[in-house]
């Protein structure tokens, strides 16, 4: 079986991308699961379904969701083998912008869109610094200008990424994407494999359930503002 991660910030369009890739590798026989590692809700499961997609969602709740991913990413990779699946696709939430769930080895995919600011993409760590491939989504309505600025922006940031152009709604350009998402390699476990970043490091009083604010009141990995140095 072949596993992909699919990553990026929310409203990006990364559903969407996944719906049209899937259909494209459906077309040539492939059978294909998809994973959907969210925080709070997710109502993707919805057009999933109506793709007859087999999905399962996972949600963190008040966990951070890069661990959530981690901690759960096996037991995703044997649901998908016990059911022949060709490909595993997983979807992570991408609630902050220092989200790194990709892994090595495994193809990894970031999802962003034009409309989210030019400067957006220096904004994003590993989530798309790290990936294989990035996806541009929402170009149809943004200049061609604009296109080719943001598309700029990218390869500052990911020099060695491909870059790929999809309408999430027409599902023009997917057919590009599955076909790089056909090149991966198998994937038997993932135990012992690591990932291509450390997660957002943070393990504080505010992490265990604290939620009275005081000096007295942050204990463990805490990061300060210097407000007294020169202005």
């Amino acid at each position: 079986m072949r596993l992909v991660t699919v990553a990026g910030p929310p409203s990006s369009g990364k559903t969407s991308i996944i719906v049209r890739t899937v259909e494209e590798l459906k077309n040539k026989g492939f059978t294909v699961g998809v994973v959907k590692f969210d925080c709070l809700s997710a109502q993707d499961e919805e057009l999933y379904s109506a793709y007859s997609i087999p999905v399962r969602t996972g949600l963190s709740g008040g966990l951070c969701p890069d661990h959530f991913f981690v901690s759960n990413i096996e037991e995703a990779i044997k649901w998908a083998e016990d059911r022949n699946f060709d490909f595993l696709i997983t979807e992570s939430a991408g609630l902050c912008n220092r989200c790194s769930p990709h892994i090595k080895d495994v193809l990894a995919i970031c999802v962003i869109d034009n409309l989210s600011g030019v400067n957006t993409p220096k904004k994003i760590g590993p989530m798309l610094k790290m990936a294989d491939i990035v996806v541009i989504t929402k170009g149809d309505i943004v200049s061609q200008a604009e296109r080719e600025v943001f598309a700029y922006r990218v390869r500052q940031v990911n020099p060695r990424g491909m870059i790929i152009h999809i309408n999430g709604v027409t599902g023009q350009g997917s057919f590009y994407l599955a076909k790089q998402v056909e090149k991966t390699s198998s994937v038997d476990t993932l135990r012992g494999a690591t990932l291509r970043f450390t997660m957002p490091g943070a393990l504080c009083s505010y992490c265990l359930g604290e939620r009275k604010i005081g000096d007295d009141r942050q204990i463990g990995v805490s990061k300060l503002v210097n407000f007294r140095g020169d202005d």
